[in-house]
């Protein structure tokens, strides 16, 4: 199907005379006084064709001439010369009158907000290549406002970059390209565009209010960017005082395929972060080998025993010691252990303080990802586990 272009009004106009012209032509049609049947004057003959058929019917038959269509297109193997003859007035003229006839075209379809149609006349426009300026840097004016209506910003901007070439101190121009900076949050090349605005106009509405729009922008993320920074600090100071209260405590922390996943947001840090004489809180890990099972406890403070912990992760109900799984893992059935810098095991006092342990030289006892590790075993079992213990793939799990 083929599309056609709006006619302008001189061609309208033409095309209408030709049309009256035509129709005084015809031979007229006798005055007659007939009467109908029913007693009622007898209609015209064409009147009388048309009196049967419904409005969407009539609506169909005028729509095929040229000045009432309004949907200018051919059917599927209908040939109408007419309609390719007006499509071809469309580009009748010199290139400056058919690139000012689009542009028209395309106004009148902006002030209707359809802003799609109007981007193709306006490049119908542009395609003709008139090379005159004014008309030129018009069309790509227009068309960076309908592509700034339709959120098409870096299209807005290269029409307004196109228009500044013809007209470099075209101030519209200059506030749509910022507008659409803007837009694209690039607020330090709106401003940039909107200084060279107030230079050549400063008393202009729309540029005085976008720059202080854009300003207050400016303003509100170079202030997002000053907390950023001094949130970074304060992340690196943290960082810093917790890495100086190891080292001071003889603490070491060794990097493994352990894993933390199952800590979630937990973390090692000082009770008070800015104070490394402060207790440490551990996010720790407590495994049951005999069973394959483990709890996690997000916060243990370093001056915690391995009994507190058994006690805390061991308040159960007492179904849980009868299901002849748990029988023995009652606090005063269970051995605390941990696993050494060299890949081995070494059975911790219960109701020692961990940091004890931690501090200890020999042996020296690692945390793994900033985690402590800490099994808990049944007497009863314990022989048999540590005999299952092998160093090298204790070892072979540190990064």
């Amino acid at each position: 199907m083929g599309e056609i272009t709006e006619l302008d009004d001189a061609t309208v106009d033409y095309l209408v005379e030709e049309w009256e012209k035509r129709e005084k032509s015809k031979p007229q049609a006798k005055k007659t006084n007939a009467v109908s049947n029913n007693g009622e004057p007898e209609l015209p003959p064409q009147l009388a064709e048309t009196s049967s058929k419904s409005t969407e019917e009539i609506m169909a038959e005028l729509n095929k001439l040229p000045f009432f269509m309004n949907e200018l297109t051919l059917q599927d193997g209908e040939e109408r010369p007419e309609i390719e003859a007006l499509k071809a007035l469309a580009y009748e003229g010199e290139p400056d009158e058919v690139a000012e006839n689009f542009k028209k075209q395309g106004n009148d379809r902006y002030k209707w907000k359809m802003y799609k149609d109007a981007v193709e006349f306006y490049t119908k426009g542009i395609d003709v290549g008139c090379g005159v300026e004014h008309i030129e840097a018009a069309l790509y004016l227009n068309r960076a406002a309908c592509n700034l209506e339709l959120k098409n910003y870096r299209r807005c901007i290269n029409d307004c970059k196109e228009c500044l070439s013809r007209q470099p101190k075209n101030v519209k121009a200059l506030f749509r390209a910022a507008k659409a900076y803007s837009s694209l949050e690039h607020f330090d090349d709106a401003k940039q565009v909107l200084d060279f605005a107030y230079s050549i106009d400063d008393k202009n509405l729309s540029v005085n209010a976008l720059i202080k729009k854009v300003d207050e922008k400016i303003k509100y993320i170079e202030k997002l960017k000053e907390a950023k920074r001094q949130k970074e600090e304060e992340k690196m100071r943290v960082e810093e005082d917790l890495q100086h209260a190891l080292g001071l405590r003889g603490i070491t922390s060794i990097k493994s395929s352990y894993g933390t996943d199952t800590i979630g947001d937990a973390k090692l840090h000082l009770e008070d972060p800015h104070d490394i004489e402060t207790q440490l809180i551990i996010p720790t890990i407590i495994i049951y080998p005999t069973t394959d099972e483990f709890d996690v406890v997000s916060e243990v403070g370093e001056l915690s025993t391995p009994m507190e912990l058994m006690e805390l992760v061991m308040d159960r109900p007492e179904e849980y010691f009868q299901d002849g799984k748990h029988e023995n893992f009652k606090p005063k059935k269970l051995e605390a252990y941990m696993e050494t810098e060299d890949g081995g095991l070494v059975k911790v006092p219960k109701k020692g303080a961990i940091n004890q342990v931690l501090m200890s030289q020999s042996p020296k006892i690692p945390l793994f990802d900033n985690i402590l590790r800490i099994y808990f075993v049944p007497k009863t079992n314990s022989a048999g586990w540590i005999a299952t213990w092998k160093r090298q793939d204790a070892l072979d799990k540190r990064a």
